[in-house]
């Protein structure tokens, strides 16, 4: 529960510290503008609204490893993809983007914090504890951190713990361990192919890199 807040905190941070102009730049979402991104991570925090006031009184059918499913790559055919940037555009300024996820933002963090860890939840139409959520969600905050930054090199990264925790739901997702000589950061974009691995990383991975990436939904 604290990681999710430590996440969910430093990446609204690295929102409100962007300059407008990089708005425009491309993420590590393929196809997307960090304004793009952006947006997506208003309904993502709307998600987390909904869902911590959803209350289920059936046993948990999925846990905070379970609940990402391994799907493949993106085709461009849902419409909520398509839909992300044309909503994006439609804000026209960065401060009514940056506005918006406070706002939502900041009460999805609240509920987050006021949530019971045991209570049960459900979306997806699955069941699973308000704790097993938050962790889940632990796993998007950092990966969309990371996203945010790809091409914004002075901007702030997400902190070091939520990586080593992020890193290790990827590996329990995965059912294998990434090298120790991976740095965390370097576990989660080559896992979830947002980075190529180089030959010696290859190498190092060994039959694992067959199995990457992983593209979780």
């Amino acid at each position: 529960m604290d990681l999710f807040s430590r996440s969910w905190t430093a990446l609204r941070t690295a929102v409100a510290d962007l300059a407008d102009e990089d708005f425009e730049r491309p993420s590590g979402c393929t196809g997307w503008l960090v304004r793009d991104l952006v947006c997506h991570l208003v309904i993502d925090a709307q998600d987390v609204l909904i869902t911590l006031v959803t209350p289920a009184e059936t046993e948990p059918t999925v846990d905070a490893v379970t609940y990402w499913q391994l799907v493949g790559p993106p085709t461009g055919d849902d419409p909520l993809d398509a839909l992300i940037p044309r909503l994006a555009a439609a804000y026209g300024e960065p401060w009514l983007l940056r506005f918006h996820l406070d706002d939502v933002g900041s009460a999805a963090g609240r509920a987050a914090e006021l949530a019971d860890p045991a209570a049960r939840v459900s979306t997806r139409d699955e069941v699973l504890t308000a704790g097993d959520y938050l962790c889940a969600y632990l796993l998007e905050w950092t990966l969309h951190h990371l996203d945010l930054i790809a091409h914004l090199p002075s901007a702030a990264g997400p902190p070091a713990e939520t990586l080593a925790a992020a890193r290790a739901s990827l590996e329990k997702i995965a059912g294998h361990p990434f090298p120790a000589s991976f740095s965390d950061e370097d576990a989660l974009l080559i896992g979830t192919g947002r980075r190529t691995p180089t030959d010696a990383e290859k190498a190092a991975l060994g039959d694992f890199a067959t199995r990457l990436p992983l593209i979780l939904g």
